[in-house]
Protein backbone atom coordinates (compact mmCIF):
# COMPACT_ATOMS: atom_id res chain seq x y z
CA UNK A 1 0.00 0.00 0.00
CA UNK A 2 1.18 2.88 -0.78
CA UNK A 3 0.06 7.07 -0.92
CA UNK A 4 1.71 9.96 -2.38
CA UNK A 5 0.48 13.21 -1.25
CA UNK A 6 1.20 16.89 -2.27
CA UNK A 7 -0.48 20.28 -2.57
CA UNK A 8 0.41 21.31 0.88
CA UNK A 9 2.38 24.47 1.38
CA UNK A 10 2.40 28.29 2.98
CA UNK A 11 -0.90 29.97 2.96
CA UNK A 12 -2.05 33.67 4.65
CA UNK A 13 -5.42 32.95 6.86
CA UNK A 14 -8.20 32.78 4.60
CA UNK A 15 -6.37 31.34 1.99
CA UNK A 16 -6.85 27.70 0.01
CA UNK A 17 -5.05 25.17 -0.76
CA UNK A 18 -6.05 21.87 -2.51
CA UNK A 19 -4.39 18.65 -1.07
CA UNK A 20 -3.88 15.47 -3.67
CA UNK A 21 -3.20 12.11 -2.38
CA UNK A 22 -2.74 9.10 -4.84
CA UNK A 23 -3.45 5.58 -3.00
CA UNK A 24 -2.12 2.25 -4.84
CA UNK A 25 -1.85 -1.52 -3.43
CA UNK A 26 -5.15 -2.24 -3.02
CA UNK A 27 -8.39 -2.32 -4.36
CA UNK A 28 -10.11 1.44 -3.75
CA UNK A 29 -13.52 0.02 -3.18
CA UNK A 30 -12.70 -2.21 -0.62
CA UNK A 31 -11.59 0.86 1.45
CA UNK A 32 -12.95 4.51 2.44
CA UNK A 33 -10.00 7.19 1.87
CA UNK A 34 -9.92 10.69 4.27
CA UNK A 35 -7.28 12.37 6.17
CA UNK A 36 -6.05 13.16 9.49
CA UNK A 37 -3.77 16.02 10.50
CA UNK A 38 -0.87 16.75 13.22
CA UNK A 39 -0.35 19.69 14.69
CA UNK A 40 2.97 20.10 16.56
CA UNK A 41 2.89 18.93 19.67
CA UNK A 42 -0.76 17.95 19.77
CA UNK A 43 -2.68 14.27 19.00
CA UNK A 44 -4.47 13.37 15.36
CA UNK A 45 -7.44 14.98 14.88
CA UNK A 46 -9.63 13.23 11.82
CA UNK A 47 -10.36 15.82 8.87
CA UNK A 48 -12.78 14.33 6.52
CA UNK A 49 -13.07 10.93 4.93
CA UNK A 50 -15.44 8.99 2.58
CA UNK A 51 -16.63 5.96 3.80
CA UNK A 52 -16.55 2.69 1.67
CA UNK A 53 -20.30 1.43 2.48
CA UNK A 54 -22.36 4.39 0.60
CA UNK A 55 -19.75 6.96 -0.35
CA UNK A 56 -20.82 9.24 1.70
CA UNK A 57 -18.54 12.12 3.39
CA UNK A 58 -17.87 12.85 6.49
CA UNK A 59 -15.97 16.25 8.31
CA UNK A 60 -14.64 17.21 11.37
CA UNK A 61 -16.51 19.84 12.92
CA UNK A 62 -13.70 21.97 13.23
CA UNK A 63 -13.57 21.98 9.47
CA UNK A 64 -17.37 21.54 8.50
CA UNK A 65 -18.33 23.96 5.73
CA UNK A 66 -14.82 25.35 4.84
CA UNK A 67 -13.36 21.73 3.58
CA UNK A 68 -14.51 19.52 0.75
CA UNK A 69 -13.48 15.98 0.03
CA UNK A 70 -13.91 14.45 -3.35
CA UNK A 71 -12.67 11.44 -4.74
CA UNK A 72 -11.39 10.30 -8.32
CA UNK A 73 -11.64 6.50 -8.16
CA UNK A 74 -10.48 5.79 -11.77
CA UNK A 75 -7.04 7.11 -10.78
CA UNK A 76 -7.17 6.30 -6.85
CA UNK A 77 -7.00 9.49 -6.14
CA UNK A 78 -8.55 11.68 -3.24
CA UNK A 79 -8.88 15.12 -3.00
CA UNK A 80 -9.05 18.00 -0.02
CA UNK A 81 -10.16 21.11 -0.73
CA UNK A 82 -9.72 23.76 2.08
CA UNK A 83 -10.46 27.04 1.92
CA UNK A 84 -10.90 29.83 4.17
CA UNK A 85 -8.29 28.60 6.06
CA UNK A 86 -7.01 29.48 9.67
CA UNK A 87 -3.68 29.61 11.62
CA UNK A 88 -5.13 26.37 13.35
CA UNK A 89 -5.28 24.44 10.68
CA UNK A 90 -1.33 24.57 10.29
CA UNK A 91 -0.77 20.75 10.68
CA UNK A 92 0.99 17.72 9.15
CA UNK A 93 -2.10 16.79 6.89
CA UNK A 94 -1.81 12.52 6.12
CA UNK A 95 -3.88 10.89 3.86
CA UNK A 96 -5.36 7.09 5.24
CA UNK A 97 -7.25 4.51 4.20
CA UNK A 98 -9.80 1.92 6.65
CA UNK A 99 -12.51 0.24 5.81
CA UNK A 100 -13.95 1.25 8.99
CA UNK A 101 -14.11 5.47 8.08
CA UNK A 102 -15.02 7.60 10.00
CA UNK A 103 -14.74 5.82 13.41
CA UNK A 104 -11.32 4.67 12.52
CA UNK A 105 -10.32 8.20 10.84
CA UNK A 106 -7.58 8.79 13.60
CA UNK A 107 -5.62 5.16 13.81
CA UNK A 108 -6.30 4.22 9.95
CA UNK A 109 -5.28 0.94 9.29
CA UNK A 110 -3.08 2.57 6.51
CA UNK A 111 -1.46 6.12 5.54
CA UNK A 112 0.90 8.23 3.71
CA UNK A 113 3.75 9.76 4.51
CA UNK A 114 2.01 13.68 5.08
CA UNK A 115 1.86 17.10 3.60
CA UNK A 116 2.75 20.04 5.58
CA UNK A 117 0.39 22.72 5.41
CA UNK A 118 0.96 26.11 6.84
CA UNK A 119 -1.22 29.16 7.59
CA UNK A 120 0.12 32.11 8.68
CA UNK A 121 -1.96 35.16 10.69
Amino acid sequence: VRFVASGGGLVQAGGSLRLSCEASGFTLDDYGLGWFRQAPGKGREGVSCITRRDYSTWYGDSVKGRFTISSDNAKKTVYLQMNNLKPEDTAVYYCAADIDLPQTIKTPDYWGQGTQVTVSS
